[in-house]
């Protein structure tokens, strides 16, 4: 280590480096330096915790010892006052470890196999953040498919000095493993790859034949002593509504692949259980071979880099979501805003096969699953489109690597009919220009 590093990152990067394992050698010059500060603040608070008398953290108590809270505000939000406090930086224990239950809940695969409890992040956004840190070096390329959401240029480019390297994300209507395979392969010790299913913008999930072959291009570049740290954006987990597609995780098969190779699964309820606005997601780490005190300094760098960002997430956020996940109710509330979202997908397919004029507009590229569906237009400028869809049909989209991507999770059913003949018509404007 050089004399910069600090001794608690020394300690974790140890631990990290232990018994053989590639796990250290996958980190970002930052991310060995990251850091839990065990030993400051928020040691010492956590020492005194207990104390008859606690001078220790900037929080304020009555006199009763209760949180000093705005009556006005608890009324608003029925929880316990002591969701006005700071939560760790790590997130609360009891939702950090409800969450890994539910993860192994809806991937059964993952019973019995051994990885990290998630740390809270603030959302998706910030666990992609917090993956960069660890992970991503200036100059690094970072492989993933051309068609992905464009907050990841901001990312891993603007923020963190990455390179994205695409390849073509489509092949005869499935996913170009082939494409994975070939940058995979090429020159390089270490790869980073950023795999989003069900993906934005394109609404489209890996089949079970395609993440076997996913799994399988994966494993050769670890076997071929390549370092692989894969970044799953698990964002929209579960929203999938046809058969052949991959009902798990890849994170599933990947958490115990291969010693060199480390799964990162950035998940949370912002999409999964509809509460965008509560900015509470998790990483949760994977690699065949990782012990219990490795996942602990991969869970203790990224509570660090939380500290060092944020300091923690949303005390709110979490206690709501705690208590929602207790409710006997949820999971049938959960299934029926599901089959909202199913209906409208159902819908639009029933649309586009009643409708054959419309190929002559436009293209729908491969949908199964998720939020969204892009279509191709024919003959006429995306962007020109979506000038003409405002301006005209009073219909608003959003332009993408050249396509047109139309969320169809916020389009109500009665709808969805207009929303495709203004699509048709406007191309066909266009095109008559």
């Amino acid at each position: 280590m050089t004399e910069e590093t600090h001794p608690l990152a020394q300690s974790l990067n140890q631990e990290l480096d232990a018994n053989g394992s590639a796990l250290l050698r996958m980190l970002s010059e930052k991310g060995k330096k990251a850091y839990f500060p065990s030993r400051g603040i928020l040691g010492q608070s956590a020492e005194a915790k207990d104390s008859a008398i606690n001078a220790t953290i900037g929080t304020a108590f009555e006199e009763d010892g209760s949180p000093l809270c705005l009556e006005c505000l608890e009324d608003l939000v029925k929880i316990p006052s002591t969701a006005y406090l700071y939560t760790p930086s790590y997130g609360l224990p009891g939702l950090r470890e409800t969450w890994r239950e539910m993860i192994v809940c809806k991937n059964p695969s993952l019973a019995g196999k051994c990885f990290s409890m998630p740390v809270v992040t603030n959302a998706l956004t910030h666990g992609l953040s917090v993956a960069s840190y660890l992970f991503v070096d200036p100059g690094d390329r970072i492989i993933l498919p051309d068609l992905f959401w464009d907050n990841y240029e901001l990312l891993f480019e603007a923020a963190y000095g990455g390179t994205l390297t695409t390849f073509p994300m489509f092949d005869n209507g499935h996913f170009n493993v082939a494409g994975l395979d070939r940058l995979l392969q090429s020159p390089g010790e270490r790869k980073l790859v950023v795999l989003n299913f069900p993906n934005n913008p394109t609404g489209y999930t890996a089949t079970e034949d395609d993440a076997i072959a996913i799994r399988a291009a994966l494993l050769k570049a670890a076997e071929s002593g390549k370092r692989v740290v894969t970044i799953l954006d698990d964002a929209y987990f579960g929203l999938v509504y046809e058969p052949e597609v991959s009902r798990e995780s890849l994170f599933t098969d990947l958490a115990d692949l291969h010693p060199n190779l480390l799964a990162v699964k950035l998940d949370g309820p912002t999409k999964e259980d509809y509460v965008w606005g509560f900015r509470v997601g998790f990483i949760t780490f994977g690699a065949k071979g990782a012990n219990a005190a490795q996942y602990k300094a991969l869970e203790a760098k990224s509570a660090g880099i939380v500290r060092g960002s944020i300091s923690n997430v949303s005390s709110i956020g979490q206690h709501l979501l705690q208590k929602a996940y207790r409710q006997t109710e949820y999971a049938d509330q959960k299934k029926a805003k599901y089959e909202i979202l199913r209906r409208r997908y159902t819908r639009i397919k029933e649309i586009l096969a009643g409708h054959p004029e419309y190929s002559a507009s436009f293209e729908p590229m491969p949908f199964n699953s998720g939020y969204f569906m892009c279509v191709k237009p024919k003959g006429a400028d995306p962007e020109a489109v979506r000038k003409l869809l405002l301006a005209k049909h009073n219909t608003g989209v959003i332009v993408l690597s050249g396509l047109i991507r139309l969320a169809f999770s916020s389009v109500p059913l009665e709808k969805l009919d207009t929303l495709f003949s203004n699509l048709h018509n406007a191309i066909r404007e266009l095109q008559k220009a």
